[in-house]
């Protein structure tokens, strides 16, 4: 199989932890650290209605330096600057963030905050990720961020795995990528015990997000092999390991396999080119609210479709992946949605044709979008897949 040219670079991520209890592997990883001052990034759920977070709290000891848990879906402005604003009064010497994508995006995007001493959406809005006319990136250079984060993810999302950030402004109906090569985690820690909390919505619609990485990095214009060996493993641990929670939502065993599917299937997330499932599902939670696993549940299948003229060897990889050369990938993708009792069209959660316009405008201002496989150059290429995806 020939590759292009290409290059491939890797996290400034130190470690991955798995199958050591959370609170415990936190304390070792500030202990090794020699962190101080540990301030703690969580979701409101996790913060108020369960132990989890309290439980690190006291591991960290005389290091706790405070907490913030008001982070909000979608990861709107405010909400980063009020984060960014409890970040500077704590000085902190290390983050700690516990949660989903949610909380680990405000901790990236709180990250060029700080670095860059900004306290106003608009002086946020200079950093963001643009694309030009011609459909090329511009991504601003930002300063080092002054004090880096650790995850523990309770999601399937795969924020933890990346330097790129998604966060919404409202007054543009846009959902914006920010990234800088030190704002992702340093180390990632997966405690399968604390995803029992994740309800189990959030739980398979994110699954299905990691399986939308996996699938867009495989099937992207520029793959890799590093990314295709990853990927397509990370795959078939995905739908394996996810039909089994679905069975028992006790198994353990496969809420780690599901975890470490993640983290195969993110090695593109932000270095590899990727397409418009990622990039309209970025305007779906924009313009209509759509929650983040579920955009990958409704689009990515119809992607998948739609580009099938131009990458129908690179899907055969997909579907010899899940287990049935002879189907369509869009087909086993669809299945494997439904299967986990998951929405597989727009009408599903709440998107209708009067949202079109905005989803399709802002659509092709994402840089995702810009770069699928077949070529999106107007506002009614996007419509076109909405249209078969309602």
């Amino acid at each position: 199989m020939a590759y292009m040219q290409g290059r491939y670079d890797f996290l400034d991520q130190d470690s991955v932890v798995f199958g050591i209890p959370v609170a415990q592997a936190i304390a070792d990883v500030v202990a090794s650290q020699n962190a101080q001052r540990v301030f703690l990034i969580a979701s409101k759920t996790l913060s108020r209605q369960t132990g989890v977070v309290d439980q690190i709290q006291a591991a960290l000891k005389s290091r706790y330096a405070g907490r913030f848990d008001e982070c909000v879906a979608h990861v709107p402005i405010d909400s980063v600057l009020k984060a960014a604003a409890a970040v500077r009064q704590a000085q902190p010497d290390l983050l700690v963030t516990v949660g989903g994508g949610t909380p680990i995006d405000t901790a990236k995007i709180l990250q060029i905050c700080l670095a860059e001493n900004i306290t106003t959406a608009k002086a946020l809005l200079d950093f963001r990720i643009r694309v030009n006319e011609d459909g090329a990136r511009v991504v601003p250079r930002v300063a080092p961020s002054p004090v880096r984060q650790i995850a523990a993810p309770t999601t399937l999302s795969g924020a933890e795995f990346s330097h790129l950030g998604g966060c919404s402004d409202p007054d543009r109906a846009v959902k914006d990528l920010y990234s800088s090569p030190d704002i992702g985690a340093r180390v990632v820690i997966l405690d399968p015990a604390i995803t029992v909390h994740t309800p189990d919505w959030l739980w398979f619609s994110t699954g299905i997000r990691a399986v939308d990485h996996a699938v867009e990095t495989v099937c992207s214009r520029h793959p890799q092999p590093f990314t295709d060996a990853t990927c397509l493993h990370g795959l078939a641990m995905l739908a394996t390991s996810l039909r089994a929670s679905r069975a028992d939502a006790a198994d353990q065993g496969s809420r780690l396999d599901s975890q470490l599917g993640v983290w195969l299937a993110s090695t593109g997330l932000g270095r590899i080119d990727w397409g418009a499932s990622h990039g309209i599902g970025h305007q779906l939670g924009a313009v209509a609210g759509v929650p983040h696993g579920y955009t990958s549940c409704v689009m990515l299948h119809n992607v998948l479709r739609f580009n099938h003229g131009v990458n129908a060897d690179r899907q055969q990889l997909i579907s010899t992946a899940l287990g049935d050369a002879g189907r369509d990938a869009a087909d086993l993708i669809e299945a494997l949605v439904r299967d986990l009792g998951l929405p597989t069209r727009l009408k599903d959660v709440g998107v209708g044709r009067e949202h079109f316009e905005a989803i399709a405008n802002g659509a092709m201002q994402n840089m995702m979008v810009r770069s699928n496989p077949r070529p999106i150059d107007r506002p009614g290429d996007v419509i076109q897949i909405l249209e078969q995806s309602l």
